[in-house]
């Protein structure tokens, strides 16, 4: 039908907390595609585990990561919420997706070099073969767009290329999705390393989205600048990484351009300057945070929340599922 939504589905690992590069690049616009299409968002918490988790600290991160969804506007009425392992089908597409998939493609794939080189005394099976689980995550609900960053295409390509051999060997059961650049999010980078992306890994330059404000504010007035003699807030990635950095989140936050920040903070140094980040972020996640903590005093409807979300998502993966075992020859069940 012509007015039928088109179809987005995206995960994120429950592996660490969320922080503000997660919410500035992605999660901040996924509240304005619910609007625009038929929106699923899991917590991969199958993917988890290919690095060794603390239990009772996954299922909290699970359940804070739903909660924080919502906090930050995705609206259950609006969107399909669930957990990856409370929809049994991920898993067992997974497995026939694994027998379509050639050792060389995997080999190749740069997170399992790189979880690899991190997690030499763990180089398991399911970190060599995520990506079928990632397809089978995918293919599942037939998505027409997948969003990713410029740096994760390879794992839709790989997806594309499984979905196009299993097609041509039986016909077309998938739909072959395209990758969906979101419109730029902000790229933001760890404040005490500011050649390098923002990342839980590095806690010290991380902010986290249910940080204490005093907190948040240590790491802003810590954040690394730079050693210039100029001492001026500017925009130049090359020459003032950090600057820029702050400067970067500072726009996405305020809506200023880099022209009217410096502007702003013309005579006045780093020092003036970082404090006015800080207390930007703060209040910017000030209402986040508080109904996360909201949402997470109340159990039971959260609990409705992602049941109904793998429910719904069940009954979807269910129909793909049946047409794939009817085509590689199982019985019916």
């Amino acid at each position: 039908m012509e007015n039928e939504k088109k179809v987005l589905l995206s995960g994120i690992q429950p592996s660490g907390d969320l922080h503000l590069g997660n919410y500035l690049g992605a999660i901040k616009n996924w509240a304005e595609l619910s609007e625009q299409f038929d929106c699923y968002w899991f917590m991969a918490d199958l993917h988890t585990i290919t690095v060794r988790q603390d239990p009772a600290e996954l299922r909290r991160r699970t359940l804070t990561q739903i909660a924080t969804y919502i906090a930050c506007g995705l609206d259950p009425e609006k969107n399909t919420i669930f957990v990856q392992s409370h929809v049994h089908q991920h898993a067992e597409l997974g497995w026939v997706l694994d027998c379509y998939t050639m050792f060389g493609e995997l080999s190749r794939m740069t997170q399992f070099k790189d979880k690899s080189a991190k997690h030499a005394d763990n180089i398991n099976a399911g970190l060599f073969t995520y990506p079928c689980l990632m397809a089978a995550d995918i293919l599942l609900y037939q998505p027409d767009f997948v969003p990713v960053g410029e740096d994760q295409k390879q794992h839709v390509e790989i997806c594309r290329d499984i979905a196009n051999r299993f097609n041509h060997a039986h016909g077309e059961v998938f739909k072959v999705p395209q990758p969906y650049i979101p419109k730029a999010g902000a790229r933001v980078m760890s404040l005490n390393q500011p050649d390098t992306k923002m990342s839980k890994s590095i806690p010290e330059g991380c902010v986290f989205l249910m940080e204490k404000p005093e907190d948040i504010m240590r790491k802003f007035k810590r954040a690394i600048t730079d050693s210039d003699t100029e001492r001026c807030v500017r925009f130049d990635r090359e020459a003032k990484p950090g600057v820029s950095n702050l400067m970067n989140i500072y726009a996405a936050i305020t809506g200023k351009s880099y022209e009217e920040i410096e502007r702003e903070f013309e005579g006045k140094g780093y020092g003036a300057f970082k404090p006015v980040v800080g207390e930007a972020v703060v209040e910017l996640l000030r209402p986040i945070r508080e109904e996360t903590q909201r949402l997470l005093s109340d159990k039971a409807y959260l609990e409705g929340v992602y049941r109904a979300g793998a429910e719904k998502a069940s009954y979807v993966a269910e129909k793909t599922l049946r047409k794939v075992y009817k085509k590689v020859g199982f019985l019916a069940r």
